[in-house]
């Protein structure tokens, strides 16, 4: 058993974060939290900006530093945060991304049936809270905005908290995309708390813009590139083709539990019914890509030239436009795929696939970000900026695209 919990971590963006209680400790070092060493932030984007393999852990640690460091904050502007509070605060925080699965976004409801990481999330806590003797009471309510100070909620899941002002300066700093770069000192030391409602003070109205604008960038350069699109895509693809065939074929190769949820429609009343909770908290990357290698020699040709495109990274061509693909043109592409591969029209369509990108960096109808004007009068970002900019943001931007091995041309004719 170890004695010393409040170890310090060195961490890339903020230095040396250090562990304030033991309880942290305990959840770090529980399993289900470890695995989130085991599972990339921001799927396969590696494939276009090499530097960003980070993991859910490290962007978990970060957000509980930041947290920190903003109940501080807020405790010198004499808000009323309980020592309790701000562990709990932490807590939830921390474990805000529990529920992920493997490859965080790309794969989600594509393992589990229509059930969300938030849920899993919410189960994983509720089974770590138990291993670890009800510590996390305040903290699952914090997280399920049930405790009566609402602005702590704010901090872990809002449209300015502590989660995305970590990721976007983490993945800003992995990607090396520098446009998405923010001040999160200035951020924090700019937050307030009005009649219980998180704000951000008017001199940081400027923070916040660059904060938004950054957010907008880092979705369409990063996020949402067209080519992590078509190789996240393409992952979509190997899941569904092994899922059809693990049906059948008993030969299919991989650990036990992805197996598990490939051949069943696993929900989340499913995973307390039948206990498989902690069998799905044991799918993580690994598993993903020990299975693509051994599938990439199986005998479905289909199965097996998709697994070589992902790890030869042969990603397939994108084309974006603003209006949507003509379903003839994409279904004469599949033909054409399915007699130069020698395969059906429906397995052709692993290999043509369209879809929605979408992006709004600010949602006016959500939770706001206000502004906390000098007669401590609350003002939405959209009408206290005076950059036009800002209220665009607000407006959701969908792009639709068509993906398609590299090898067939169609030209730049719209289709």
């Amino acid at each position: 058993m170890n004695t010393n919990k409040l170890k310090i971590f060195n961490d890339p963006i903020y230095g040396f974060i250090q562990i304030s209680d033991e309880s942290i400790y305990d959840i770090i070092e529980h399993p289900y939290f470890q695995r989130l060493r085991r599972i990339n932030q921001l799927g396969l984007t590696y494939m276009v900006y090499p530097g960003a393999i980070h993991t859910r852990f490290q962007h978990s640690m970060g957000a509980m530093n930041l947290m920190k460091s903003t109940l501080l904050s807020l405790k010198d502007k004499g808000i009323n945060i309980s020592t309790e509070e701000v562990l709990a605060a932490q807590q939830a925080i921390l474990l805000h991304d529990i529920g992920h699965g493997p490859f965080s976004h790309t794969l989600e409801r594509h393992l589990l049936y229509r059930t969300s990481h938030e849920k899993v999330g919410s189960l994983l806590l509720e089974a770590i809270n138990k291993d670890l003797g009800g510590i996390l009471d305040t903290a699952i309510a914090i997280n399920k905005n049930s405790y009566h100070k609402k602005f702590l909620h704010q901090l872990v899941s809002s449209q300015l908290d502590m989660d995305r002002l970590d990721y976007l300066k983490r993945d800003s700093y992995f990607t090396g995309v520098s446009e998405g770069v923010i001040g999160t000192d200035r951020l924090i030391k700019m937050l307030n708390v009005i009649d219980d409602q998180l704000v951000v003070e008017a001199k940081g109205i400027y923070s916040v813009e660059k904060f938004l604008v950054a957010r907008r960038i880092m979705y369409w350069q990063v996020y949402l590139h067209k080519t992590v699109l078509s190789a996240e895509q393409l992952l979509i693809e190997i899941i569904k083709r092994a899922r059809v065939l693990s049906k059948t074929d008993s030969r299919i190769s991989s650990s036990p539990e992805l197996i598990l949820f490939l051949r069943n429609k696993i929900d989340a009343e499913q995973l307390i019914e039948k206990d498989l909770l902690s069998k799905f908290a044991s799918i993580d990357d690994f598993d993903i890509m020990f299975a693509i290698k051994e599938w990439s020699k199986h005998k479905d040709k289909t199965l097996s030239l998709l697994c070589k495109n992902i790890l030869e990274r042969h990603i397939p061509k994108v084309i974006i436009q603003k209006e949507k693909f003509d379903q003839n043109a994409i279904q004469k592409l599949k033909k054409k795929v399915a007699k130069t591969y020698e395969i059906s029209i429906d397995e052709a369509a692993h290999f043509v696939y369209s879809g929605i990108a979408s992006n709004r960096a600010y949602n006016q109808k959500a939770d706001k970000i206000f502004i906390q004007e000098k007669n401590r009068t609350l003002v939405d970002i959209t009408t206290a900026s005076d950059n036009f900019n800002i209220r665009s943001l607000s407006a959701p931007v969908s792009k639709f695209y068509l993906c398609y091995p590299k090898e067939f041309h169609i030209g730049d004719t719209k289709i």
